[in-house]
């Protein structure tokens, strides 16, 4: 996919668990594990406003297109 996912990036910059971002913006830490792992197939505006709230962050810090 030419979408990476850059989320354990911004969580080990934060210093945060995935548990507690799971826990803050409220999915399961299944679900938070699927997106990090870049298995996800789309996520939702809310999600990604929900983790840049949580982490301070930029949709670009946590999505990054890579030309294949």
């Amino acid at each position: 996919m030419a979408i990476r996912v850059n989320l354990d990036v911004m969580l080990a910059k934060r210093k945060m668990k995935s548990k507690e971002l799971a826990e803050i913006i409220g999915i399961t830490t299944a679900n938070l594990s699927i997106l990090k792992s870049g298995k996800a197939k789309a996520i939702r505006f809310s999600t990604l406003d929900a983790i840049c709230k949580a982490l301070d962050c930029q949709p670009a810090d946590i999505l990054e297109y890579i030309e294949e």
